[in-house]
């Protein structure tokens, strides 16, 4: 099955990637996802700052900056993985280090 794990953080907390890139705990997580699946597909995303949300209303086309939603928790990035179970997926997004301050949701993907 396919899983996409949301990366879900306060983006106020978030390391750089430097920081990420000398970090053991994020190194074990890595090592930890290519064990239990298979990885289709990954990236850290920048800041919500950065974003364009587009909307289309009665077939006019509204292009704003920033996000949708004003939230303090914003997805992050995405890791699309491919694993036997529901149960590694969740082995997986409990093993991410973000897991401990934001959060990782696991979205089934259509095939």
């Amino acid at each position: 099955m396919k899983y996409a794990l949301l990366i879900c953080d306060d983006e106020s907390r978030s390391p750089s990637n430097e920081v990420l890139a000398a970090d053991p705990e994020h190194d074990a997580f890595l090592e930890e996802l290519g064990r239990r699946s298979e990885v289709l597909g990954k990236a850290r995303l920048r800041p919500v700052a950065d974003s364009t949300t587009v909307k289309v209303r009665a077939g006019e086309t509204l292009v704003s900056d920033g996000p949708f939603a004003e939230t303090k928790d914003v997805v992050g990035g995405v890791i699309i993985i491919e694993c036997a179970h529901l149960d590694d997926a969740i082995a997986i997004a409990e093993s991410h280090p973000y897991a401990r301050w934001g959060g990782v949701e696991i979205r089934p993907v259509w095939e």
